[in-house]
């Protein structure tokens, strides 16, 4: 597995022909280069597939490729011809399989056959479906305390699937329903909420389109959303102004080439994307956005009361008053301290804000993943309520969500929040009395598993083990567990790390056409923008002895439950739109007629009363929030000689735990993922030199040690007394504790570390 390393700075811009290099290089090695192309021209299409990858938006009116590049990857990864048999677990013990990266793990290929841990041969071994249910039944009906099951789901399964998977938990007996949503936007899950009354996002493709400013706050679309640099671009064009507050300087919102332009292929044309870049320190961004307000409350104050939109705080907000007390006494010197930045870099934000008639607050993980990441989101959506910035054209906050369904699963009831669930519905239409008991989110889960509470772990997808933090700890608790069950369409390290009885049962993909009884079955899933489309699978299942994630709820249920005549499991998993004709009973606000509308052009919106300035909020209005203090992070050491603030990063190879490659272009890192990013003046004062090889440890005072070793030493354009490494690889880090309050996001963005030369460890 060895590979040559290299670091060679990456001067061109996002898109351009390094996408169309990287897309033909990965249908080339996944061996789809004919047909795999002739796939992407189904993607994101009204009839087609739904990307397996991010959730951006999907236009009514797609362009002739509606993918990017990390889509293109995702689906090259998933119709791969690559097979990961029967005879590539007898050929491999766990053991051996233990010491694979990411990668290779992955690019074993698709799962074949239902397999099922054998301690005798130290191996997966093939099982009939129909022993692995009996099993699996028999274990779960065994266990005596129903909330030591855990029912775990990732983001990319589709609505059908979770509305089942969420409603078989609860006839169950737990809401313990955790999904990659804890990790990654539960923070704004929690924010936005309390602000202005709902979950998502306020804003729709078309307000992209007719907005008069952007500002951006620590998300990364070049690497993570690529297809979003589309609007971007066209926003650009238009002299509209985007302004990011970042601590790496990202390709993606510098400058971007249209892959799907030949004028700019030929021609080398680059866009400029962001108008204004600040280099907020990790941890930096509350302080940032409180520099805004407070210089823009002072530019209402000189104008007479001309810049703020005061009818609007009168008529539709609560908390005003309060809130410009706080921002009246804040210290331009600790907002400098606290951000990282200039007061000159805040004041030329809220001047250019000022002017804007319409502005979109748009944000990512570098927001939420930090221990005050609730107020941090909520600062943002104050900075738009002061201009009105919600409920009109062009304007509103959006988040950008990770996984293609993780806000879907929302929708349709994947949370351990009951209250976010219609339990009195759901106990009138199938006949029986939901758990009212909040259950377990991911963080939860973990401290149960290391405390021996949890019998039974099930995934529907997802590399659960991978994904959290303190691996280290993690990873002998979770082999206590008597029970785990991977639903999974290829290996991974959660199906290494194992229970006592452990099962890999392999799933049909998005991509693959999913045949019952009716005939061939379509799937819905919703958007960063809250809006649902339809999905048909254009591609044959990679195995007949593959199973739709339906199927597989379908047939756990038929093991585990006592049968209920209102739940009719056969006739939702003969035909889907039986599913949804019940989704649309539960939640007929937002799903009616939904057979017809999921085929809509740009799907259909959900009810978002926000957009609407109707505000669901215990005030009735939408409430501006006053934070406790300045520090995203308030317990962790200030950055000094010894700590620094390590941000966890993808990589351009790269979509959440899935490793496509050791290709990270834009950061000019080839061959490793080992890496930290540092300062070169951080580097010079702590004694390093670059390309030594080094190790991290956490600095914390609950005794536990956590450290890392033989990451490289890279000098790199980031804050001083900040470093960068790669998630999920720098996991082993990040203390289970350490996440924000009030969701309970882990707060990989800002873990405080110190770097030592690792002995005995040459340069290279």
């Amino acid at each position: 597995m060895s590979r040559r390393i290299s670091f060679k700075p990456y001067d061109l811009p996002s898109g351009g022909w390094g996408s169309a290099r990287s897309v033909r290089e990965i249908l080339t090695r996944e061996g789809v280069l004919a047909s795999g192309a002739l796939t992407l021209t189904r993607q994101n299409k009204v009839d087609g597939f739904q990307c397996v990858s991010c959730a951006w938006s999907k236009p009514a009116n797609p362009l002739p490729f509606e993918f990017c590049e990390n889509g293109a990857k995702a689906t090259a990864w998933e119709i791969t011809t690559h097979r990961c048999t029967p005879e590539f677990f007898a050929a491999h013990t766990v053991t051996e399989l233990l010491d694979w990266d990411d990668y290779h793990l992955e690019q074993a290929g698709r799962l074949t056959h239902p397999m099922r841990y054998d301690p005798a041969s130290d191996t997966y071994r093939p099982v009939s479906w129909s022993a692995a249910f009996a099993e699996i039944g028999r274990e779960m009906k065994a266990i005596a305390d129903r909330k030591s099951v855990v029912f775990y789901s990732s983001g990319r399964s589709s609505n059908e699937a979770s509305y089942l998977y969420g409603l078989f938990a609860r006839l169950y007996g737990n809401n313990n329903l955790p999904d990659s949503s804890n990790m990654c936007h539960e923070t704004t899950s929690v924010a936005l909420p309390e602000s202005i009354g709902v979950p998502v996002g306020t804003c729709t493709l078309d307000d992209f389109a007719k907005t008069d400013c952007i500002l951006f706050f620590g998300q990364n679309p070049g690497s993570n959303s690529p297809r979003m640099l589309h609007p971007l671009q066209e926003a650009s064009q238009r002299g509209v102004p985007i302004i990011a507050y970042n601590p790496l300087r990202e390709r993606g919102l510098e400058s971007f080439t249209n892959p799907q332009s030949p004028a700019e292929m030929l021609t080398g044309k680059r866009t400029r994307i962001s108008s204004q870049y600040h280099q907020v320190k990790a941890g930096g961004d509350l302080a940032a956005l409180t520099g805004i307000c407070k210089a823009l409350v002072a530019m209402d104050d000189a104008d007479g009361h001309s810049v703020l939109d005061h009818a609007f705080i009168t008529q539709h907000t609560h908390g005003f008053e309060p809130f410009i007390g706080w921002l009246r006494v804040r210290d331009w010197d600790e907002i400098e301290r606290h951000s990282g930045l200039r007061r000159a870099a805040m004041e030329a934000t809220a001047t250019t804000y000022a002017a804007a008639k319409a502005a979109i607050g748009i944000y990512g993980m570098g927001l939420t993943q930090h221990r005050a990441g609730v107020e941090t989101v909520q600062m943002l959506v104050n900075l738009l309520l002061l201009k009105g910035n919600i409920g009109r054209e062009g304007a509103g906050i959006s988040p950008v969500r990770g996984h293609s369904n993780v806000q879907g699963q929302r929708t349709v009831g994947i949370t351990e929040k009951p209250d976010m669930v219609p339990m009195d519905v759901l106990a009138k239409q199938y006949g029986f009395e939901p758990p009212r008991e909040p259950g377990l989110n991911t963080v939860e889960a973990c401290e149960a598993i290391l405390e021996d509470r949890i019998n039974a772990f099930i995934m529907l997808g997802g590399n659960f083990v991978r994904a959290i933090p303190d691996r280290e700890r993690m990873e002998p608790a979770w082999r206590r567990m008597r029970l785990t069950v991977n639903a999974a369409t290829k290996l991974n390290r959660s199906h290494l790390v194992h229970g006592e009885i452990s099962y890999i049962l392999p799933v049909k993909g998005r991509i693959e056409v999913d045949r019952q009884a009716t005939g061939p079955q379509a799937t819905s899933m919703e958007d960063s923008t809250a809006c649902i489309h339809g999905s048909r699978g254009v591609r044959s299942p990679a195995s007949k002895h593959l199973i739709s994630e339906v199927d597989f709820i379908v047939r756990l249920a038929g093991a585990v439950l006592e049968p209920n005549p209102k739940v009719p499991w056969k006739a939702w998993n003969d035909d889907y739109s039986l599913i949804r004709r019940s989704i649309g009973e539960t939640y007929p606000e937002t799903f009616h007629d939904y057979e017809r509308r999921m085929w809509e052009p740009g799907g259909f919106h959900r009810s978002l009363p926000a957009r609407h300035r109707v505000w669901k909020t215990k005030t009735g209005k939408a409430n501006i929030i006053t934070p406790k203090g300045l520090d995203e992070d308030p317990d962790m050491p200030e950055a000094g000689h010894d700590t620094l603030r390590l941000i966890t990063l993808r990589s351009n190879d790269q979509f959440n735990t899935t490793v496509y490659g050791y290709s990270d272009r834009f950061r000019g890192i080839h061959g490793t993922r080992m890496v930290v990013l540092m300062h070169r003046d951080d580097i010079k004062r702590l004694g390093l030199a670059e390309g030594e090889i080094v190790k991290m440890e956490t600095v914390s005072k609950d005794g536990i040690e956590r450290a890392m070793g033989g990451f490289r030493v890279t000098p790199y354009n980031i804050p001083v007394g900040c470093a960068g490494a790669y998630y999920p690889e720098a996991n082993a880090l990040l203390p289970l504790w350490h996440y924000a309050e009030g969701s309970k996001t882990p707060a990989a963005k800002s873990i405080p570390v110190t770097v030592r030369r690792e002995v005995n460890a040459a340069a290279v």
